[in-house]
């Protein structure tokens, strides 16, 4: 598969958002965009946690299914929750039923919100600067950094669960913490200088 695609719309985009009108959405609208505030962070962090073992498209297509059942994801409510919530959720054929990554996500929540400085604080402190360019291909683009390890070794230790290296990762691309569409993709997230149109065109 090529690492990028030109849509019917005469754009070109990173492959995997160009499979479907699902990630096609998500790609050009969220993926790689700055995301500040906690319980916006608290949702990827916790939609990442259950996309484990999992495709993404399968969690992307439960999210409204997961915004419902988790009150929005508002990290206090969540906090509050106890075990007939827990129950509640593993009823809940909308989204993954998994206890452990249930009350993880309850936990994480809590964990957030005994943080001094907030969610987003602690997560945004392990951004790297920016490259001085975009990956070309996706053989560029990696799955663990020091960053994201050291991301999730913080996260452990103030007991957050379900959150390893790669998960940090992900977590780090998807809320533009760092900017993984290829350099030749038209989504232009201002972490880098907008492409000339000659190469967004393909």
């Amino acid at each position: 598969m090529t690492d990028l695609l030109t849509g019917a719309d005469g754009l070109a985009r990173c492959a995997w958002g160009a499979s479907t009108p699902d990630y096609q959405a998500y790609h050009d609208e969220e993926w790689g965009r700055r995301l500040h505030g906690d319980d916006g962070l608290y949702e990827r962090l916790t939609l990442e946690a259950f996309q484990s073992g999992l495709s993404w498209l399968t969690i992307l297509r439960k999210r409204p299914a997961f915004r419902a059942a988790f009150d929005g994801f508002h990290l206090e409510t969540v906090a509050g929750y106890g075990p007939a919530d827990v129950a509640r959720l593993l009823a809940d054929a909308g989204i993954v039923r998994n206890r452990a990554k249930i009350e993880a996500a309850v936990a994480n929540a809590r964990a957030a919100i005994a943080l001094p400085d907030g969610l987003a604080a602690l997560l945004w402190s392990f951004a790297p600067p920016p490259r001085a360019a975009r990956p070309r291909s996706f053989a560029e683009v990696p799955a663990v950094t020091p960053e994201s390890t050291a991301m999730a070794k913080a996260l452990k230790k103030r007991g957050f669960r379900f959150v390893g290296p790669t998960t940090a990762y992900a977590l780090m691309q998807a809320t533009g913490m760092v900017d993984d569409h290829l350099a030749d993709c038209h989504v232009w997230t201002g972490s880098h200088p907008k492409p000339p149109a000659a190469a967004v065109m393909g």
